[in-house]
């Protein structure tokens, strides 16, 4: 099995490109690694065959993180103007402190927060190292094809430059249809 590299998105030509470190074109996405139904909040198990033909958003997030709640605003927007498009958002929590590592209290914050779309619960880190993530908040791209098309590092907001890079990579995968 290839290793999956971070990507960075690259806007060129009206097209969507992938920017890899070695210029490979978009691999395949890591299946979710939690199949169990109490990993999961808002939803039942999902997976990447159950989703194909949508377009997903992977959020990387720790409910403790900064950085994470202050991007919450932007995810929840994203959620909600695209979800009629076909994109998925799915959260993973992958906890950052010690408190974050309690299943009840990540269903309590997740409550807490008003988030509504499906969460899974990443207490082992293992779809963060199927994904060679280092970040929260991170966010990936999956596209119909079930291909990790980018990432995104850091926070996002409504408005800004950064945001709408994503947002437009998404509009871009939303646009495409599956080969």
């Amino acid at each position: 099995m290839r290793l999956i590299k971070p990507l960075a998105l690259v806007v060129a030509s009206g097209m969507l490109a992938v920017a890899c470190a070695r210029g490979d074109p978009p691999a395949a996405a890591p299946e979710f690694t939690h199949p169990r139904a109490a990993d999961w909040i808002n939803s039942a198990p999902l997976t990447l065959a159950g989703l194909r033909g949508k377009v997903v958003l992977v959020e990387f997030w720790a409910y403790e993180c900064v950085n994470c709640l202050n991007s919450r605003a932007w995810v929840e927007a994203v959620a909600h103007d695209k979800a009629a498009a076909g994109l998925v958002v799915v959260g993973v929590h992958t906890p950052e402190l010690r408190d974050e590592r309690s299943p009840e209290n990540v269903r309590r914050a997740v409550a807490r927060l008003g988030i509504r779309y499906p969460v899974m619960m990443d207490g082992d880190y293992s779809y963060w190292q199927a994904l060679h993530n280092e970040y929260w908040p991170a966010f990936y791209l999956i596209g119909r094809d079930g291909l990790l098309y980018g990432s995104a590092i850091g926070e996002l907001h409504v408005g800004e430059a950064s945001a709408g890079r994503v947002e437009a990579a998404i509009d871009q995968l939303l646009k495409a249809r599956e080969p």
